[in-house]
């Protein structure tokens, strides 16, 4: 039985034994602050990491967004009526396939999600500076190990 305490000393009993647990106290706490700074915005959950994956990678299926932001088909197709109602993203009929869907982002949704990312910086900052460098290289590597395994199972 794992012996952690929170930091106002709760003791997490057996849930301390579970990284699922751990990484969705942390998932939660910056997913409200993130909808808090991003109020204003409108921005509904999986927006912001759509728009952020077309941008990385232009002419990506709809297919693969939805396996990378973790989400159903039909929610990542909602998300990507959102993304061209706003201006943000295009769906394009792929060249080598004409079954799919390339996507990519806009101008407009290239500014947008500068703004976002910077508030994104700001409301991560206080979580990133408990870690060296070091450590926060880690720490990704060790988090794309474990969704590379998740990945997989499905």
């Amino acid at each position: 039985m794992s012996k952690a305490e929170t930091a106002t000393g709760v003791k997490l009993g057996r849930l301390g034994d579970y990284v699922g647990f751990r990484l969705r106290r942390v998932q939660n706490q910056l997913s409200r602050d993130f909808v808090n700074a991003t109020a204003d915005r409108g921005l509904r959950s999986g927006l912001f990491s759509s728009l952020a994956l077309i941008s990385a990678n232009p002419g990506i299926s709809q297919a693969e967004l939805s396996r990378e932001i973790a989400m159903d088909k039909s929610v990542t197709v909602s998300l990507l009526d959102d993304l061209e109602r706003r201006g943000w993203a295009a769906r394009k009929r792929s060249t080598q396939d004409r079954r799919r869907h390339a996507l990519y982002i806009t101008p407009e949704g290239e500014r947008e999600l500068e703004e976002i990312f910077a508030v994104v910086s700001t409301t991560e900052n206080a979580v990133l500076h408990q870690l060296s460098p070091a450590e926060l290289m880690l720490l990704s590597e060790l988090l794309d190990r474990m969704y590379a395994v998740c990945v997989r199972e499905e």
